[in-house]
């Protein structure tokens, strides 16, 4: 399977790249520092089409693909994590509507997505549900036209500022949550007995926000279910298999990111009359994490280029894009880690202060071992496609 980057891909990462480094670099640890939605960026993505990415022209998107988006999230997540979520979590919220939405469902959110005009969430995660999605305990009634809620979502991403979020919820009660008792709905804000709890305070992408959503019979037309009643543990899986390489792209941008820094510190950096770029001892570990980092790009680049083929509606996911999306995601996640670990490293005592960038980018490269599926998850999820 090819998987070079076409001159109009290649286009977008250089334009994201100087986008970056002159508009998001210069803010990124006050940000982190602050711990508050980065409102800023979010102009700067809207200024330059960025949300539009992996949206069809029909809703008004540039229909560019996951692999362009992953393109400007790695770039990104180079300088700073905290604002490559925000394209992260569009994505992410965005899916269940571009695979379970009717066509009148997309006509009226997907427009206003594509242009970041507004923002949406996707509410899975409760207080008793993380990588079991058999524990959602949040159960939606149907009365007449409309669907009542109740429950609580917990470290939901964006959810204090989006104008949407897909809550995955319980409509079948006597039903597996595998076997139709899961469904998808689409609350929108301002809706009455929809309210924002806990704001978690992080240790790292705290640029972006997370949350607690509560509902309390919550009262949501029944025209905003995505599918049929029980499409939504289907609707969901579907989802992180489509996002899951987005999360490895903004893990291989972290870790991309800390290995320049780590290169540029190593070349001027003088011990015994040297630059600690000569010992041998840091140049292979510098020779390491090379390796590490284009491994793990090369690994997101080939399940994108397979996720290009993958129709986004509710029709079955093929077994090897399953597969690649859970291995993307899982090495490099791992890669992240180790890579910003080794980083604080080779800096030092240097590494461990807030003065060089390093230490954040190792704080925020630990969530990517953990959103989306935990790495032992994706293991799981790897096996199970042996």
């Amino acid at each position: 399977m090819l998987y070079d980057l076409t001159d109009e891909q290649r286009m977008l990462q250089e334009t994201v790249r100087r986008i970056a480094k002159e508009q998001i670099e210069p803010g990124a640890a006050e940000r982190d520092a602050k711990a508050e939605f980065p409102w800023d960026v979010v102009q700067v993505f809207r200024d330059n089409g960025l949300f539009a990415c992996d949206f069809k022209e029909a809703y008004g998107g540039a229909e560019m693909g996951v692999l362009a988006l992953c393109l400007a999230v790695e770039e990104v997540a180079k300088v700073c994590a905290g604002s490559s979520l925000v394209l992260l979590v569009h994505e992410l919220g965005s899916m269940p509507i571009l695979l379970g939405g009717s066509h009148e469902q997309k006509e009226r959110w997907l427009p206003g997505l594509a242009a970041g005009e507004k923002l949406v969430a996707f509410g899975l995660t409760e207080p008793g549900a993380g990588s079991d999605v058999g524990g959602i305990r949040t159960r939606a009634i149907k009365k007449g036209d409309k669907y009542i809620i109740n429950g609580t979502k917990q470290f939901i991403s964006h959810a204090d500022v989006a104008d949407y979020i897909c809550v995955a919820c319980v409509t079948d009660p006597e039903a597996k949550p595998h076997k139709g008792g899961l469904s998808i709905i689409v609350v929108e804000k301002g809706t009455p007995g929809l309210s924002i709890g806990k704001h978690e305070d992080k240790l790292g992408i705290r640029a972006s926000s997370t949350c607690e959503v509560i509902l309390e019979d919550c009262e949501v037309p029944a025209a905003n279910l995505l599918g049929s009643e029980g499409d939504g543990f289907h609707i969901l899986m579907k989802t992180l298999d489509f996002t899951r390489p987005c999360v490895a792209s903004q893990a291989v941008g972290i870790a991309q990111g800390a290995l320049d820094v780590a290169v540029a510190y190593a070349r001027e950096r003088q011990q015994f009359g040297q630059a600690i770029i000569t010992f041998q001892g840091l140049n292979w570990m510098l020779a390491d994490m090379d390796t590490q980092v284009e491994a793990a790009r090369q690994l997101v680049y080939k399940t994108c280029s397979v996720f290009e083929d993958v129709p986004k509606d509710l029709s079955k996911v093929p077994r090897e894009a399953i597969r690649l999306s859970a291995m993307s995601k899982l090495f490099a996640a791992e890669t992240a880690m180790k890579v910003t670990t080794d980083a604080v490293q080779i800096l030092g005592g240097y590494g461990y202060v807030k003065e060089y960038p390093v230490e954040r980018m190792m704080r925020d490269a630990k969530i990517t071992q953990i959103y989306e599926g935990t790495s032992q998850i994706q293991k799981v999820v790897i096996a199970s496609c042996l």
